[in-house]
């Protein structure tokens, strides 16, 4: 398995490209099983769980191929099987999300229970109850979800809590149910509202997309398209915690500033200077960061899936901070690797307590989901001496070029194939 060794102590400074959203490529290459008709999808990041997805497509009969970088077309034409392979599924909760199509499209879908980064509970039962109110019959044994209806109906929906995955599966069953849907209590993400979009580009009739209630217009059929997907702002955090750790000053292009507002004012209280355009968004930091408090909470609130990050920063401030993780109970498994390269936390509950040190030191250290391998390189930017990651797979899930994007601003970073001479020098 591969590794990515960091020397830390390099300032980061440079201008650095932000890929496509993965959570949005993710829920719009679902979405594209109700077209009849080639879609295009550009600015695709090359990540495993969008390849991932695709295996998915492909074994329910949908031609995928590549058009050129970042650009891909799928064709749902032919779309011919009602069953998500379970060995797909299991790595990658998303890929759930192929059940309300399936039904929109064929009336039947059996799907695995899905997997994905162990952090905490994340039900399907918004996903389901969403399903069979729309008139779908619903089973759940054997590891399975098996649902059926000759055709789905339209009826009012709502959420008991704003869940992004379940608002956007109900979103796509509805586009080929019979009558009018109506979701409320949703979530309104950016990926939600850019999931609209794309549905409305295919002929659906939506809505209120990013808005807490959603309508949607049954519509007979809907056809290919050409979409490009929108920045991926937990990418654009990163990156932008990256440089902050290193008191860096990077330019982040193709970038959505109002995406990351929640993030863009953390960093400000900490003493960061962002400076906003329409596209970008430069970030400089010139001294110690200091502490602040976080609360993760539903869009627009600050995301779950960058507290982790944020965390690596605060690791160094100066003082103390509490993180507070309201969305996902096991989100704070990358504490104890932190400690190793001493950070001084404390978690209690669902709370991290975070003393700031002057100065972490590398080390040996293991990822154990996407965002906490995030977490990690930001702190081994700014650590003293060399670290090891390992736990890769996890990053390759949701980063796309990770370590060439952070060599490109100056950090001493490389990926290699893990050896036994962990000791020895980086090349």
């Amino acid at each position: 398995m591969d590794s990515i060794y960091i020397v830390g102590g390099n300032r980061l400074t440079g201008e650095v490209k932000v890929s496509g959203s993965k959570n949005g490529t993710l829920a719009i290459m679902a979405g594209a099983l109700l077209a009849k008709g080639p879609t295009i999808l550009e600015n695709v990041p090359r990540i495993t769980d969008v390849h991932t997805m695709m295996e998915m497509l492909q074994e329910l009969g949908v031609r995928v191929r590549e058009l050129e970088p970042n650009t891909f077309e799928i064709d749902a034409t032919d779309l011919q099987s009602h069953e998500a392979p379970y060995d797909l599924v299991k790595k990658m909760r998303a890929s759930f999300c192929v059940a309300g199509p399936l039904i929109g499209r064929l009336g039947y879908a059996k799907v695995p229970m899905p997997g994905g980064c162990d952090i905490g509970a994340r039900p399907v039962d918004f996903h389901v109850k969403g399903l069979q109110m729309l008139g779908a019959k619903v089973t759940m044994e054997h590891g399975y979800v098996e649902a059926k209806a000759d055709k789905l109906k339209g009826a009012t929906i709502y959420l008991d809590f704003p869940s992004a995955g379940a608002t956007q599966h109900i979103m796509t069953a509805a586009c080929l149910a019979e009558g009018v849907t109506r979701i409320e209590n949703c979530a309104m993400e950016p990926e939600v509202n850019d999931l609209a979009e794309f549905l409305i580009a295919m002929g659906a009739k939506i809505k209120g997309g990013g808005t807490s209630t959603i309508e949607i217009e049954g519509v007979d059929e809907m056809r290919g398209a050409r979409y490009r997907m929108i920045p991926d702002r937990m990418e654009a955090g990163t990156l932008a915690m990256a440089a902050c750790i290193t008191r860096g000053d990077v330019l982040l292009t193709d970038c959505s500033p109002e995406h990351c507002s929640a993030m863009f004012k953390k960093l400000q209280e900490t003493g960061v200077k962002v400076i906003e355009g329409p596209d970008w968004a430069r970030v400089i930091a010139d001294s110690r960061p200091k502490a602040t408090d976080i609360k993760t909470m539903p869009h627009p609130g600050f995301p779950t899936d960058m507290q982790q990050p944020f965390a690596a920063l605060l690791a160094v401030a100066d003082g103390t901070s509490v993180i507070t993780e309201n969305v996902y109970e096991r989100r704070f498994k990358y504490v104890s690797e932190l400690g190793r390269m001493g950070a001084d936390i404390i978690q209690e509950g669902r709370t991290a307590i975070i003393k700031g040190v002057p100065k972490l030191t590398g080390a040996e250290v293991s990822s154990s989901d996407l965002r906490a391998g995030a977490a990690l390189i930001i702190a081994a930017l700014a650590a003293d001496g060399r670290s090891e990651i390992s736990g890769v797979e996890h990053i390759d899930r949701g980063y796309e070029r990770i370590v060439d994007k952070l060599a490109s601003l100056g950090a001493e970073i490389v990926r290699r194939e893990a050896a036994p001479e962990t000791s020895a020098r980086m090349a």
